[in-house]
């Protein structure tokens, strides 16, 4: 499971204890919702599925593939069906393909849910960003949203880049590797930022449901 609403209270009060940017911007949106999702195969799925659409979409795209499937919480589903299922679901077909390698590492025990958790955070990145079509990213907002872990911190996600612009006053939106030089102060805080970051992002830039990447 996710960060609790107790965990991201006391990482943002601790960061906003040294960061007074941090706690202004705090005390202007007020905390985040706590967001998470059962550990296992189940959030690897939604998080695929979620990659590079919006929130609205990916939930649209789950709820045909349950309709269609039947119950999402083992890869059988998506091992047995056809791609012509799969694409009327609104799956692309290099997403099919992710899919079926998800699913068949699942299934094969090449991917191991409980090894996963004995494993510090780049292990655990390094382990699900061996399964063909997860990167840095998707396997650091399942272990943030799944197995939430305190110090995760994506910083290859677009609107958290544009949250620590707003946030810290930035001229340009920071890259990558400046959001994560930027966060080293956050340490050993940096899920909960992440969290409040995509809290802010959607706080000020106007009513909208995507405030993180997977719903």
């Amino acid at each position: 499971m996710g960060l609790t609403t107790e965990q991201l209270a006391a990482g943002l009060e601790a960061v906003a204890a040294q960061d007074p940017r941090v706690a202004q911007a705090l005390a202007r949106v007020g905390l985040p919702e706590a967001r998470h999702r059962p550990r296992g195969y189940n959030a690897l799925l939604r998080t695929l599925i979620a990659q590079q659409i919006s929130v609205h979409a990916a939930r649209a795209i789950y709820a045909k593939l349950e309709a269609r499937l039947g119950s999402l919480d083992s890869p059988e589903a998506v091992l047995e069906a056809d791609e012509e299922t799969l694409r009327g679901c609104g799956l692309s077909r290099q997403k099919i393909s992710y899919a079926r390698s998800l699913a068949e590492a699942v299934a094969s025990g090449r991917l191991d849910f409980e090894a996963l958790r004995t494993m510090d955070d780049e292990a655990a990145i390094a382990a699900l960003s061996a399964v063909r079509g997860f990167g840095r990213w998707s396997a650091e907002i399942y272990l943030l949203f799944a197995e939430g872990r305190a110090d995760i911190w994506p910083a290859d996600d677009l609107a958290l880049q544009e949250a620590m612009r707003r946030l810290l006053a930035l001229e340009e939106r920071p890259k990558a590797k400046a959001t994560r030089l930027l966060a080293e102060g956050w340490r050993p805080h940096r899920g909960a930022m992440a969290i409040f970051g995509w809290h802010y992002y959607a706080a000020t830039n106007g009513p909208q449901d995507d405030k993180a990447p997977i719903g």
